[in-house]
């Protein structure tokens, strides 16, 4: 009896102990956050394809806690309730989740969304302001004393400028030299902004149309290049060009955010002839310019395009004033962008050896490999008129000054 009794209470101390120690085990483990669209929906779990690890599935649970978070305040502090039945395909998360011990596999604490729908409407809603109420064009100059920054804004029957300043509290973002993508470009200011550099801007319009006051403005140093196919690698998304120019090869890195479009063959030789003959401010670049990632054409390889984050950014959740990451950029143009819209999407598989392609791409201090925002087929009647008058093979976006091709040189909004 007493050997008994010592064994049940040796049971009873190790098992509190045991209990002791998984309880502080649970205690410690540190949620980990992710975001992303869903993938699928099934019995207790969401697939969720976060934009830094891949697919990754979510475990729920009957404590697992589900917050809306609204399209037109992606702040997660003002997510109200919601329920994992309003969850849908393509809706976008930031989840709060317990990783296991071996961190293969993850059980969702709270589980933020904003719908699909939400996000197409907001995304309308700034693609229609940006339109209305937006400039696109070359930065021509910057004064610092006057706050003012001159830009060369272009359409497909001219060119003029307008001498842009900045509201009090005017928002500054400039791209990353290594990215494409508008959702990481940086907080910036406009002592940033450079003569050259491309440039989007939101606000309002004087009554004569010389002067903008900027809301918004997202800048960035481009460059445009063209050149002769020399091979293509289909799987890998990339293609190697003979630059026109300096006659060396450059590897395209075509990614899901890039637009890749074909000149149709007609249209391309009735804009060179109307370039040629002065019609849409000669041998200068008539586009608007492509629009920033998140934003755009149809991506090659069925990509969605990224777009800029709601408030400005994403901010790990817990960290006070964050926000719902990753959300949508609207397509927009007017113009040539709308034009360029209607072009055939291509991919790689498209193209042959021997093609002449134009690409837009951020200078990223290499001329050797490049990442497109976007590349254009069918412009040889542009390049043979920059050929012919002398100018080269690189757009205004590069060193020399030289071919126009529109819709190609520039940036858009998000």
């Amino acid at each position: 009896m007493l050997q008994n009794a010592i064994v049940s209470l040796l049971i009873l101390l190790f098992s509190g102990v045991f209990g002791l120690v998984l309880g502080q085990t649970d205690a410690a483990i540190k949620p980990v956050y992710m975001a992303g669209d869903v993938v699928s929906l099934g019995d207790k779990k969401i697939v969720v394809n976060d934009a830094k690890t891949g697919t990754v599935e979510l475990t729920l649970t009957d404590k697992s806690v589900y917050k809306k978070v609204s399209a037109e305040n992606a702040n997660l502090t003002a997510a109200t309730p919601g329920t994992l039945a309003e969850i849908g395909v393509g809706d976008r998360l930031t989840v709060s989740a317990l990783p296991s011990a071996d961190g293969k596999t993850f059980t969702a604490r709270t589980v933020y969304y904003m719908t699909k729908s939400d996000i197409e409407a907001k995304n309308k809603k700034e693609a229609d302001a940006w339109r209305t109420r937006g400039i696109t064009g070359k930065v021509i100059s910057v004064n610092a004393a006057t706050n003012q920054v001159v830009v060369e804004t272009r359409t497909l029957t001219g060119s003029s400028n307008v001498t842009m300043t900045p509201k009090d509290g005017a928002k500054f973002l400039r791209y990353s030299q290594d990215s494409i993508r508008f959702d990481e470009a940086k907080a910036s200011s406009l002592a940033e902004v450079k003569a050259g550099d491309m440039l989007r801007a939101l606000g309002d319009k004087s009554t004569d149309g010389a002067s903008f006051a900027a809301e918004q403005v997202v800048a960035g140093a481009f460059q445009t290049i063209a050149g002769t196919v020399k091979s293509i690698d289909v799987e890998k998304r990339e293609v190697v060009i003979t630059d026109l120019q300096t006659k060396k090869d450059v590897t395209v890195v075509i990614s899901d955010a890039s637009v890749v479009k074909k000149f149709p063959a007609e249209q391309a030789e009735m804009m060179a002839r109307l370039q040629a003959s002065g019609g849409a401010g000669g041998a200068r670049p008539v586009g608007g310019g492509a629009r920033p990632v998140g934003g755009g054409a149809r991506p090659v390889g069925g990509g969605t395009p990224q777009g800029p984050p709601a408030g400005g950014g994403q901010t790990q959740p817990g960290s006070g004033g964050q926000t719902m990451g990753g959300q949508r950029g609207g397509n927009g143009g007017g113009g040539v962008d709308d034009m360029l819209e209607r072009f055939p999407n291509i991919t790689a598989a498209d193209l042959k050896a021997g093609d002449m392609i134009a690409i837009s791409s951020t200078k990223n201090g290499t001329n050797t490999r490049i990442k497109a925002i976007k590349l254009l087929a069918g412009v040889e009647p542009f390049l043979r008129l920059a050929q012919a008058s002398g100018q080269g093979a690189r757009g205004r976006g590069g060193v020399d000054g030289g071919f126009s091709i529109p819709g190609l040189d520039g940036i858009g909004f998000p």
